[in-house]
């Protein structure tokens, strides 16, 4: 609107603020009122679209500035110029002749004369270039003369970390890895992120997160670089120089929200436009990021290991193509009885049947997430696991840009087929081979 931002007062504002909410108002209801008209009737009256275009031209004037009359006052001829085109065919539309009535007071507030030059249809803000939205959309449409409500949106992906670990590629690729000590999740040209997992339980090679790494590279004049660290039990609500943001003081680029102390903080790059989301749960973190596709992929051959970007090595990998085999079930051979008590001792007591009965308790759907929770809590035998998984979840709903690739299930040839006593004895072999 052409009030600014909410919550702030401008001079003369108040005479603006009816009229103007007035005609949004009447946009709205042009399309429940249009519902009724007639079949020949309604493709034809454009008034709708004349409403739209004048709020899109007045939606950032701001009536304390030198100006605003003047631009506003052309918006307005704008709008009258439309519906005087459009008038034939909304003859007997109650919204039509409604906003003609709004254009007239609109006109006296303000004293605009009736002849005079009129703004775009097709108006273009102003380029902001610590915001990577704004840079996008003036780049995707030069020379196009497409209007505001039809920019095309840029393609983002996601990648999260949680447990012990698994992993959520850009590719939406699911995978159970070991990658014990420092690995790079993402490094590009604008961003990097490096994870620190260590061993979860004695025996098992399965390990998780307790450092999480972010740099944040310098861009142009919107930030230096700016730098973010957490470890377990130290999940700051800072960078490491001690600032909560970057950018100028009237235009943040980048930003700090701690949303639970010690437990969650929330990061904002709107200059990549970037978002990362790191929580503590129970001893280990977890990590959710959303990134602009293209500056994802913005990376050269020397930065090649990203597990974001290509998962796991096939060496670090504890999955088999996509299915998470359940360790520590159905093993009775002898000779191996001893390794096997001595391990359960340390993971607690869960079974198969335990363990998916607490994962149920806030995992509803028995996709990877669930999966992964019983394979975590059959792994270390605790429960926090369960609220990791959820956690994940959740952040993977909200930063995620695509509903559909939301659930991800056990591969299909292999997530439902029995495994022998034999499958289950040499993935033991492998979980403890630490101790063989």
């Amino acid at each position: 609107m052409g009030m600014g931002r909410a919550g702030s007062y401008y001079p003369g504002a108040e005479s603006l603020i009816s009229p103007v909410f007035y005609l949004l108002v009447l946009c709205t209801i042009s399309s429940v009122t249009r519902i009724g008209e007639s079949q020949v009737q309604t493709p034809q009256c454009r008034i709708q679209k004349c409403t739209t275009d004048f709020v899109l031209l007045t939606s950032h004037l701001n009536p304390s500035l030198d100006g605003f009359d003047t631009e506003f006052c052309k918006a307005l001829r704008a709008y009258s110029a439309c519906t005087q085109r459009t008038s034939k065919s909304c003859r007997g539309n109650l919204v039509f002749h409604s906003a003609m009535l709004g254009i007239s007071d609109l006109m006296s507030q303000r004293n605009c004369s009736k002849d005079g030059p009129t703004s775009s249809t097709n108006p273009v803000n102003p380029i902001e270039p610590c915001n990577y939205h704004s840079r996008y959309h003036q780049v995707s449409r030069p020379g196009t003369g497409v209007g505001l409500l039809e920019h095309p949106r840029p393609t983002y992906l996601f990648c999260g970390l949680f447990g012990d670990p698994h992993l959520r590629t850009f590719k939406d690729h699911f995978q159970t890895c070991k990658v014990e000590g420092a690995w790079p999740l993402i490094d590009n040209n604008y961003l990097s992120v490096q994870v620190t997992n260590v061993p979860v339980v004695y025996g098992s090679s399965a390990t998780a997160t307790n450092k999480v790494t972010i740099i944040f590279k310098p861009y142009q004049e919107c930030t230096d670089q700016k730098v973010y660290q957490a470890i377990t039990d130290d999940l700051p609500a800072a960078f490491v120089d001690g600032t909560i943001s970057g950018g100028d003081s009237e235009t943040r680029s980048i930003w700090i929200m701690e949303k639970s102390p010690g437990r969650h903080v929330e990061i904002q790059a709107a200059y990549i436009g970037v978002t990362i989301i790191v929580r503590q749960q129970g001893r280990y973190l977890t990590l959710a990021v959303r990134m602009p596709e293209e500056l994802a992929m913005a990376f050269d051959e020397t930065q090649d290991l990203q597990l974001c970007i290509n998962g796991c090595p096939t060496s670090e990998r504890i999955d088999q193509e996509g299915h998470l085999h359940m360790p520590m079930q159905g093993l009775q051979q002898a000779g191996m009885q001893q390794q096997q008590a001595r391990v359960q001792a340390q993971r607690g007591v869960f079974t198969l049947e335990s363990a998916s009965r607490k994962c149920r308790e806030q995992l509803e759907v028995k996709d990877i997430y669930f999966h992964s929770c019983v394979f975590d809590l059959l792994t270390t035998g605790d429960a926090n696991f369960t609220t990791a998984a959820y956690n994940a979840l959740k952040d993977m709903e909200i930063l995620h840009p695509k509903r559909e690739r939301w659930h991800i299930f056990p591969n299909s040839t292999a997530g439902h087929r029995p495994f022998s006593l034999l499958s289950h004895a040499l993935l033991v072999l492998f979980l403890l081979s630490g101790l063989l």
